[in-house]
């Protein structure tokens, strides 16, 4: 949403909010950029973290419920390793118009089917697959338990790790794998996971056919992405937090008017490039502080030659790089992973330490920024109490 790279902010976590930073203050996003020239901006669900916005980022807002509803049950007990929270999972009874994706999906076709006078950009952000895995009942019911197969586990899978890897990857909230395994609710959770994911392309099914019915179905761009993968199981882990394939891959999908429709891409590529590629697209004026770069040419050919990699970061100095062919990790203690992912997709053998390939990870490591920031402080804002209530205080 802003354009530029964790590095460069210092914004490696969920915190601090990127608009409590100073420095990011001065920045520009996405769909100000937009509005800027002569876009008239909606939002709703979750675009930034748990659903807060920068101040004046949208014109409109629309409805941005949390992660869990007053109205939804808790179903798992907590677990013995002491996860709660937002660990839950399986399918809630209530009515299905109440489910907050739902009230978000209709929101945005209302936002669609309304008269419009000026361009207008739209983002609207589903919470699920996010835990807690709550789909409606129904669709928890459509993926039969006893086709559930279960991701692949290698033993001893983390054997091969730098000894950083534990303590950045553990998932507080997270139950431990072994909980999934010895309680036997494994499936059910992979069950939970697969329904939230069917729930929410319904969501997006609505929202798309009512463009298709709608005067702009064919003067419109539609951009659908997910912000991060998700374990469960492999890597013997319950979560996102990582810079493997399973948490950073994630689906990507570009439809433009007069381009042509349905073709893969094989080339790596960011998140990162959402902004400098929709402001071409659209012909605004380009912005020089943007740090992604533009797949206009690669939804003209899938196929063309790009030599760029896909950078990830998860905190100061620990990114990875993906190519077509390799992912090469370092951390910030200079401890390093390295797969090949034609031959090892699982990403069960690391090759860091295999000399004949140090040709590979010094070209891979060029990718790496040359700016690694400290991490960002934010604002704290002191508001006044009301006059009346100072008064009141002081008496």
């Amino acid at each position: 949403m802003y354009g530029i790279r964790p590095s460069t902010s210092g914004v490696y976590m969920n915190a601090p909010k990127p608009w409590t930073v100073k420095a990011m203050q001065k920045r520009v996003t996405l769909p100000r950029h937009f509005a800027a020239n002569g876009y008239k901006t909606y939002t709703a669900g979750k675009i930034y973290h748990g659903s807060g916005l920068p101040p004046g980022d949208f014109d409109q807002v629309g409805p941005r419920p949390g992660q869990r509803q007053k109205i939804d049950k808790r179903l798992i007990a907590e677990t013995p390793d002491g996860a709660k929270g937002l660990w839950d999972f399986g399918g809630q009874a209530y009515q299905e118009e109440l489910f907050q994706d739902h009230v978000d999906a209709s929101w945005a076709m209302d936002v669609i089917n309304e008269k419009h006078e000026q361009p207008f950009f739209v983002a609207v952000g589903f919470y699920r697959p996010h835990v807690p895995f709550y789909s409606p009942t129904r669709v928890f019911n459509q993926i039969p338990a006893d086709q559930i197969e279960l991701p692949q586990v290698k033993t001893g899978d983390r054997d091969d790790l730098p000894s950083i890897v534990t303590s950045l990857t553990r998932a507080s909230a997270a139950p431990g794998h072994s909980w999934f395994v010895e309680s036997g609710r494994w499936k059910e959770a992979v069950q939970s996971y697969l329904a939230c994911v069917r729930w929410t392309d319904e969501q997006v099914g609505r929202v798309l056919q009512t463009l298709a019915a709608s005067p702009h179905a064919e003067n419109t761009i539609v951009i659908l992405y997910s912000d991060h993968g998700f374990f469960l199981g492999e890597k013997e882990r319950w979560a996102k937090q990582s810079l493997w394939e399973q948490a950073t891959r994630v689906p990507f999908i570009i439809w433009t008017p007069g381009m042509d429709q349905g073709k893969p891409c094989k080339r790596p590529v960011e998140l990162l490039s959402i902004y400098p590629t929709l402001i071409e697209l659209c012909g605004l004026p380009v912005r020089e502080d943007l740090e992604g770069i533009s797949l206009k040419p690669l939804l003209a050919n899938p196929d063309k030659e790009w030599s760029h990699a896909a950078l990830t970061t998860f905190g100061k100095e620990n990114h990875a790089v993906r190519s077509e062919t390799h992912r090469y990790i370092r951390y910030s203690d200079g401890s390093e992973e390295l797969y090949d992912l034609q031959a090892d997709p699982n990403e069960w053998n690391n090759l860091a330490s295999d000399k004949s390939l140090a040709n590979i990870k010094a070209a891979l490591a060029k990718t790496f920024p040359k700016t690694n920031a400290d991490p960002a402080i934010g604002l704290v804002v002191k508001r006044k109490r009301p006059r009346s209530n100072r008064r009141k205080n002081a008496q």
